[in-house]
């Protein structure tokens, strides 16, 4: 079935795909993204690449280093980012009045960025899911939440399912400064740590320099109460994991393999039933404040049928269309489903085994720049 879809990556400053722009995947040329929010810079690498644009590099010498030549990792979403202070309301610069004391008060009392505990990153979804999740899929969370981001919260039962964490546990590397941009390394590239100011305000606020550390670290309340994204501040970041296999269409966590085709956006393909094939399927990645609701940043992961692609890369209307329909929230609902073709179901999924064979192998895997051994929390 995967052999029937090609991938394309867009990117842009919020939900709407008239804005996108076409992710050239694998190449160290960053995309820009400026909003009122946010400006951004941007790379996305995939191993085993086979997608769109049509001349897309099969992979990036990001990977040939460390850690993620040790991890076998898959894809990278890396990316440095400034956030803009907000503009003053109407209302303060309609007024006549001249400044007061309580005014100059209330100005140094404003905001000096975001909250450690609003910055999200994660998926989410504009329509239910709930009845085509896959066998074993509350194990799958367990693995990911117990042994991989122990920060995330979701549901993936509601009408807009989601699956959020705060961005300051839920990067592999963090770094307070721009980092460095260097084609060697496949672009983008941020260690740990952050630039000679980045690192006073990491070590002013207590956050560890080291990356397992800090992310341990940021799960408690009281670390996100003193962590803050500064306005004007630029930092960099990366998300990566050996999980799910781009190349493939396939989610590899220790103890649960599944083909992400059967089942991706919600939709579950059933070999030999009278389903046609979708024409496409969504995956999307976000960075957004969980109080205001502001969208800063969204990664989109599109497999579009190869019939529906024009020689050059270009889409066909019908893809168009398509890509259309799955963002706008169209998706079926309460409909049951099977498990396709060469699945178990669930009963017969055996949940002792997987979460056995997650412990162990997940004991030498490196999500933030050193081992993640049993010490996570």
């Amino acid at each position: 079935m995967a052999d029937k879809y090609i991938i394309r990556v867009t990117a842009g400053s919020s939900y709407d795909l008239d804005e996108h722009v076409q992710v050239p995947v694998n190449t160290s040329t960053p995309v820009q993204l400026s909003s009122e929010h946010m400006d951004v810079e941007l790379n996305v690498r995939v191993q085993n690449y086979k997608g769109l644009p049509r001349d897309s590099p099969h992979t990036s010498p990001y990977f040939d280093h460390e850690p993620h030549a040790y991890n076998k990792d898959q894809y990278s979403i890396a990316f440095r980012f400034t956030p803009k202070r907000p503009s003053p309301s109407a209302s303060s610069s309609d007024s006549d009045d001249p400044p007061s004391s309580s005014s100059s008060s209330a100005e140094d009392e404003q905001p000096k960025g975001i909250s450690g505990h609003d910055l999200q990153f994660g998926n989410d979804f504009d329509h239910p899911i709930r009845t085509r999740l896959p066998p074993g899929f509350g194990t799958a969370m367990n693995i990911v939440k117990w042994w991989i981001d122990p920060g995330l919260e979701g549901d993936a039962y509601a009408d807009e399912p989601y699956l959020y964490g705060p961005a300051l546990s839920s990067f592999n590397a963090i770094h307070a400064g721009p980092g460095e941009h260097d084609d060697a390394k496949g672009g983008l590239w941020f260690a740990e740590g952050g630039d000679e100011e980045g690192m006073a305000v990491r070590e002013q606020v207590g956050a560890p320099a080291d990356a397992k550390a800090r992310m341990k670290w940021a799960l408690k309340g009281d670390s996100k109460d003193r962590w803050v994204w500064e306005y004007g501040r630029t930092y960099g970041v990366d998300f990566y994991n050996p999980y799910v296999d781009f190349g493939e269409f396939a989610l590899r966590l220790p103890g649960f393999h599944l083909p992400i085709i059967k089942y991706w956006d919600g939709q579950a393909l059933r070999p030999g039933s009278n389903d046609h094939p979708k024409r496409s399927h969504q995956l999307r990645y976000v960075l957004r404040n969980r109080s205001t609701g502001h969208v800063y940043l969204v990664v989109l992961f599109t497999l579009y049928l190869k019939d529906d692609v024009n020689e050059d890369g270009s889409l066909k209307p019908a893809a168009l269309q398509a890509t259309a329909k799955a963002s706008g929230g169209q998706g079926r609902k309460g409909e049951p489903v099977d498990a396709p073709e060469g699945e178990e179901k669930t009963d017969d999924f055996d949940e002792d085994k997987a979460l056995d064979e997650a412990r162990r192998k997940l004991s030498s895997v490196e999500l933030g720049g050193e081992t993640n051994g049993d010490d996570v929390d």
